[in-house]
């Protein structure tokens, strides 16, 4: 299968969540409309290494499909990482990145005939926001959807008041917010999100579909811990963040 063809972006706003999290909002060049399916990614060619095989840095798109040509990307500064830091350092609104995309497998069924738990940490928020405002907005028929979502603290919650107003206006949709290391005025759930899922499908006893995404411990340990509760992998979807 040949690849898809390089396009350009330019940045058209930029929006921090935090000291460390922004995010980047970019309209394709070329297109009215960028088509893609919510849980897919983008990948950029960025000028941070001679080499091609380094320069590459892939994404997942947070913003669901629109009728316009603007997609909406999370990233993470992370500490010496050459494209989360050329993402601060550089992009800017009216600057320009190529990329190739959408793509990815990492996607929702036609059809739901069972509830599904979209386990997360990080930015690993960014395909589950897609899929579950494009769920949402076009009122998809499917029994209960539960987000799990585990960060370090509160100020690292992304989207926190949009998901909990999602929630607030569509009963189906099931907000679960857990933080490793809170403060001393947090009154919600701490932790690790294991616990939290465990007990959204009451150990195994509710049939259920999974997607997780987030980092590279935390994905590992929950396939593992869903496989011992019984659940067949055509049951576990995954997504790995490095």
């Amino acid at each position: 299968m040949s690849l898809l063809p390089w396009q350009n972006a330019t940045v058209v706003d930029v929006v921090a969540h935090n000291a460390h999290t922004k995010s980047y909002f970019l309209a394709a060049e070329g297109v009215e409309v960028f088509a893609f399916k919510p849980g897919q990614f983008v990948t950029f060619d960025l000028p941070i290494a001679d080499r091609p095989s380094q320069r590459m840095r892939s994404y997942s798109i947070a913003s669901a499909p629109g009728n316009n040509n603007v997609f909406e990307l999370v990233v993470t500064h992370k500490p010496n990482g050459a494209g989360s830091g050329y993402f601060f350092d550089h992009c800017s609104i009216g600057h320009q990145l190529k990329f190739r995309g959408p793509q990815g497998t990492f996607v929702l069924p036609d059809s739901f005939n069972l509830p599904i738990a979209l386990i997360c940490t990080g930015t690993g928020v960014a395909p589950f926001r897609s899929q579950v405002k494009y769920l949402l907005e076009n009122n998809i028929t499917i029994p209960e959807i539960h987000l799990v979502f585990g960060t370090r603290t509160l100020s690292d919650a992304l989207y926190k008041e949009e998901f909990e107003s999602l929630a607030a206006a569509h009963p189906h949709f099931h907000y679960h917010l857990t933080l490793s290391r809170p403060d001393h005025n947090w009154k919600g759930k701490h932790g690790y999100v294991h616990e939290l899922y465990t007990d959204i499908c009451k150990n195994g006893t509710v049939d259920m579909d999974f997607f997780l995404c987030g980092w590279r411990m935390m994905v590992n340990e929950a396939r593992t811990r869903l496989q011992d509760l019984g659940y067949p992998k055509e049951r576990v979807h995954l997504e790995v963040y490095d």
